[in-house]
């Protein structure tokens, strides 16, 4: 097998919507990272909710690059079409080597409300059922945040359990489920 370098794999758009363009993330996203994840009320639901700084952003970049090659995928960048401007990020992951693929995604400030994360949530997850086959996918968020989970049920994910964490709180859990199979019944 030829040997091909990260930098190769940087720019593969993996799906393209209406309004966005799904790619891999390249090391010039660090800014962009930043601009979201940086963002305090971005991230207040994510994590530890507090934001993160250059450094730490450049250093989930490398984190992203070790996804790509294990699994084949991970987290990617959003672009929006209408100015080629990263808006955002969204990608399939697997948080602590979970068994599971768990969609996450995260928007510029200024994007929210416009409908973007369902369209690019959608596509992820077809993303990750055509080119990996993936049978379920799940999704966890806050069970306060509102926003996020009506995201979620648009984008076609069935809301299941509230899903206890070890410091006591709770996360509500959604899932997808395998792409119906061709020709069967519909129950």
């Amino acid at each position: 097998a030829a040997h091909r370098s990260p930098l190769a794999a940087m720019t593969v758009v993996i799906f393209e919507t209406e309004r966005l363009i799904g790619r891999h993330v390249a090391l010039a996203d660090d800014q962009a990272l930043l601009a979201v994840y940086g963002n305090a009320r971005a991230m207040r639901h994510v994590g530890d909710g507090q934001p993160l700084d250059l450094a730490a952003c450049q250093g989930w970049l490398a984190i992203i690059f070790q996804k790509y090659r294990k699994w084949g995928y991970g987290m990617s960048a959003l672009v929006r079409k209408a100015d080629g401007r990263v808006v955002g990020f969204c990608g399939l992951v697997h948080p602590n080597d979970q068994p599971e693929a768990e969609v996450k995604y995260a928007l510029r400030e200024d994007c929210w409300g416009q409908g973007l994360a369902t369209e690019a949530v959608k596509a992820m997850l077809a993303y990750g059922q055509r080119a990996f086959g993936l049978g379920e996918i799940i999704a966890t968020v806050a069970p306060e945040h509102l926003a996020s989970q009506h995201v979620l049920a648009k984008a076609g994910m069935q809301r299941g359990p509230l899903r206890p964490n070890p410091d006591g709180s709770f996360t509500q859990l959604y899932t997808l489920g395998p792409p119906p199979s061709a020709g069967a019944a519909a129950p």
